[in-house]
């Protein structure tokens, strides 16, 4: 069946919150993610580069306050996001550089339906730097991962991988830059498998 993106019954909303450049943002909007459709940007730094891709993507766009933690959302912030996202009735959520850990609201009302991307082939180099982890432990092959978000860092089920090799020269640098390429492709691939309704999430605790 091929699908109509200018049928509105047939759209599957979905919302990318993200603090920095925008590069994987600009992939799902660009990429083939079937008929999700990306329909909202949610920054937590008015500064970011992704607000002016959003622009010019014509995506609806919103800076709001994460709250005054570093790390996680203030408990008012995060039921401002999540009442964000269902006014605009988001069926996904895509973390695309979004530094913080997701609970509370946003994480019971989207349980399920929140994916993330990290640069390194999950469980191996959970966290930050995990590109320089992998350099610093000497690994052949590291990647990127899509998985599903649950309450602690990186170690929600696994939705895709793809590997890349590392070289002996590589930097911190090189290596990212590669991933990063890697990512583009991954990021709407994965969302693309979701809205086909191929995924089955199980143990979802």
């Amino acid at each position: 069946m091929i699908l109509d993106k200018n049928d509105e019954s047939s759209i599957l909303r979905i919302a990318v919150l993200a603090s920095g450049r925008g590069s994987n943002f600009e992939a799902l909007c660009r990429g083939d993610t079937g008929n999700g459709k990306i329909s909202l940007l949610i920054t937590d730094n008015e500064n970011a580069d992704v607000l002016r891709r959003a622009s010019e993507l014509g995506v609806e766009a919103h800076y709001i306050s994460p709250g005054r933690y570093r790390t996680k959302f203030g408990e008012a912030e995060d039921l401002e996001w999540t009442r964000l996202m269902m006014d605009r009735d988001i069926e996904l959520v895509c973390l695309a550089g979004l530094m913080r850990i997701i609970k509370g609201s946003m994480l019971e009302e989207f349980r399920g339906r929140i994916m993330n991307i990290h640069p390194s082939l999950l469980p191996s180099f959970p966290g930050l730097h995990a590109q320089k982890q992998a350099l610093d432990h000497g690994v052949r092959i590291t990647g990127c991962t899509v998985h599903y978000v649950d309450a602690s860092v990186d170690t929600g089920p696994i939705i895709l991988q793809k590997a890349v090799h590392v070289k002996d020269d590589d930097t911190v640098e090189t290596l990212s830059g590669r991933i990063l390429q890697k990512e583009h492709t991954a990021y709407p691939e994965a969302v693309r498998l979701y809205c086909s309704g191929v995924l089955q999430l199980r143990d979802n605790a």
